[in-house]
């Protein structure tokens, strides 16, 4: 009976820990291919700043905000090289106190694919910045800004994102 319970035992720890190791792997990574996947459910795409911009009320002012995609990752650019394929796009809510008047988003990089060098596509990586055109009400608002984009790697793509891009707009 004690040698059926200490068998038990053992095998009930060496399943918690193949379940333990199949969790941490997450669901996007493959181990069966040489040139699996580098993805993960982390954030692609992390916004860097500016946490906070002071502006002249009711008039258009410039804003410079930073961005910066994972390595190994690639976001498709605001004009992507073909239809189908994901832009990335920035929006600003109509209720936040802010209008979005115009965003200046970077040039693409080129980039082909291993698996595909005819194809070619208009992709972000490292670091990039979209020049934005605000106009600020008088008083301070906390904009939850939205940049919605597609990020890859060189064999799948994750579906698309939105992510928070939050900005104290103080309009004087």
């Amino acid at each position: 009976m004690k040698r059926l319970v200490a068998a038990a035992a053992l095998l009930a720890l060496g399943l918690s820990a193949f379940a333990a190791r199949a969790q941490s792997a997450g669901p996007l990574q493959r181990f069966d291919n040489p040139d699996r996947s580098i993805l993960k459910n982390s954030g692609a795409v992390e916004f860097l700043f500016p946490e906070q911009v002071t502006v002249p009320a009711g008039k258009p002012s410039p804003v410079e905000l930073h961005f910066r995609v994972a390595p190994g990752l690639h976001i498709n650019s605001h004009t992507p090289s073909d239809a189908y394929l994901i832009p990335t796009t920035l929006q600003v809510p109509a209720s936040s106190g802010v209008r979005l008047l115009g965003a200046t988003f970077p040039d693409g990089e080129d980039f082909t694919l291993p698996a595909d060098p005819k194809t070619r596509l208009s992709v972000y990586t490292g670091e990039f910045t979209i020049f934005a055109r605000i106009q600020a009400e008088r008083g301070n608002h906390l904009v939850q800004a939205r940049l919605r984009y597609q990020a890859c790697d060189n064999n799948e793509c994750m579906p698309p994102k939105t992510i928070t891009v939050a900005i104290d707009v103080i309009g004087k």
